[in-house]
């Protein structure tokens, strides 16, 4: 069947129908904390500092696009997951949201574990000194050199996710002598309230075994009869921000029926489970997260419940929080090139970076804040949308805001809890060069990611 073109009218286009958006905020030069790293603020002259440091000296001394990770609000967040589990339970950073070897010195610093899920993200980890004792190191799909890397290097957990991978991991540690502690990761079914490409526990999903379908108990027979491995418990997942824990206690349910079922046939009690990570932030005021202690008593409450009712000692707890850590830590800085008014529409503010630094937004329709931050301004607010320079429609940042009516080419605007999945999916697309990742703290800033340069593009393409 022959299809015809969409006859795209002047409000085509994803154009907001009345009353879809919220009213401007009282105050378009406030900088809400619960968007904004801690360290956040505006100066006398009304230019928004972080770490002690004005935008706009960033700015002049390393250019924009960039990505600004304030150090002091990386760490206490990394401390609070820390302190509220507690000794009895442990904490991997999920290194899939921003991983660098300055991050992975933090972490090491501030007490957590480290989640990794590809060689190279375990080469960063252990270039920057991280005991393998404390990676655990995910993947649906992993390869032969990538197990036999981590099993050689001694990491800590492996948590595998298919038949194929214990029976490819058992010959790998029995070749090199070792007994290698692992998770089974499983599917538990639970359908979390989030985006579908972020939803990872319904049945239809490439990662993990099923629960209902009886290929998880399946998994655990097969990692049970290999002396190479040491099966130390179970891997659920449920999805990426999420701001309940509802689905996690139907996720602990089930898993705890399992370690029920692996108790009853082969007389074990797993001492090990692992509930994952996906606990969100606020990307715009309307968000409200909950608080790591308040996450882990809710957690801990629910673990221990489901292994009384079922007779179980409590298994230890792990979570993988990575965007709750990173995510609200760091902004990105752009300066505006072009403003162009659409009549009864909205206005188009494009910016010098765009969907090449965050492909959230045309991924999964990521919502995310905007401020003016070189600068206060009392003009009128405007409707915007914040797109970048890239041939693509779809190339949008933020998809609707209010902006001051003054801006102009050349200010400053920044888009706050950018530190997760932002610079990790970062591409080259139109060949542009990856912003920089700067630290900032007590009133330093240091590139701890280097801007790329088109000496690093043309080094690759050998001709």
């Amino acid at each position: 069947m022959s299809r015809s073109a969409h006859p795209a009218g002047p409000r085509h286009g994803d154009v907001l129908p009345e009353g879809h958006y919220q009213a401007p905020p009282a105050d378009l030069n406030a900088l809400d904390p619960k968007v904004w790293s801690c360290t956040v603020a505006r100066d006398a002259e009304g230019v928004a500092t972080v770490g002690g440091i004005d935008v706009k000296r960033l700015a002049a001394e390393f250019g924009t696009p960039a990505y600004v990770l304030d150090e002091e609000d990386f760490r206490s967040r990394a401390r609070a997951w820390r302190d509220a589990f507690g000794t009895d339970a442990d904490v991997y950073y999920a290194g899939k949201a921003f991983l660098s070897k300055a991050v992975v010195r933090w972490l090491h610093e501030e007490g957590l574990n480290l989640d990794v899920c590809s060689a190279g993200e375990l080469a960063v980890a252990l270039a920057a000194g991280m005991p393998p004792a404390r990676i655990a190191l995910h993947g649906n799909n992993k390869s032969v050199d990538e197990l036999e890397h981590a099993v050689k290097t001694g990491v800590g957990h492996i948590v595998v996710d298919s038949y194929q991978e214990i029976e490819g991991l058992a010959a790998i540690a029995a070749r090199q002598g070792v007994r290698q502690q692992v998770l089974i990761r499983v599917t538990v079914g639970v359908e979390a309230h989030t985006h579908e490409f972020i939803a990872t526990a319904h049945e239809d999903q490439k990662f993990g075994l099923s629960l209902s379908g009886g290929s998880a108990a399946e998994a655990v027979r097969r990692v049970l009869g290999h002396d190479s491995l040491e099966l130390r418990g179970i891997h659920s997942h449920i999805g990426s921000q999420i701001f309940d824990t509802a689905g996690f206690e139907v996720a602990a349910r089930r898993v705890v029926g399992l370690l029920a079922q692996v108790r009853d046939e082969h007389g074990v009690e797993l001492p090990e489970i692992d509930l994952g990570g996906g606990l969100g932030i606020a990307y715009t005021s309307d968000d409200d997260p909950r608080e790591p202690a308040e996450i882990a008593a809710a957690l801990a409450d629910i673990v221990r419940r489901e292994c009384a009712a079922a007779n179980l000692n409590a298994p230890r707890l792990s979570v993988e929080p990575g965007r709750a850590i990173v995510g609200p830590t760091a902004f990105t800085l752009y300066e505006v090139g072009t403003v162009k008014p659409l009549e009864g529409l909205r206005t188009y503010v494009s910016v010098d970076g765009g969907m090449s630094d965050n492909i959230r937004t045309a991924l999964y329709d990521a919502e995310y804040s905007v401020a003016l931050v070189s600068r206060t301004s009392d003009a009128e607010p405007m409707l915007v949308r914040v797109v970048g320079k890239h041939c693509e429609s779809g190339d949008i940042v933020v998809r609707d805001a209010f902006l001051p009516a003054d801006l102009a080419p050349g200010d400053l605007i920044a888009v706050p809890a950018t530190g997760a999945y932002c610079r990790s999916m970062a591409s080259n697309y139109n060949h542009a060069l990856k912003p920089p990742v700067l630290a900032v703290r007590d009133g330093a800033a240091r590139v701890i990611v280097r801007r790329e340069t088109e000496e690093d593009l043309l080094r690759l393409d050998i001709g």
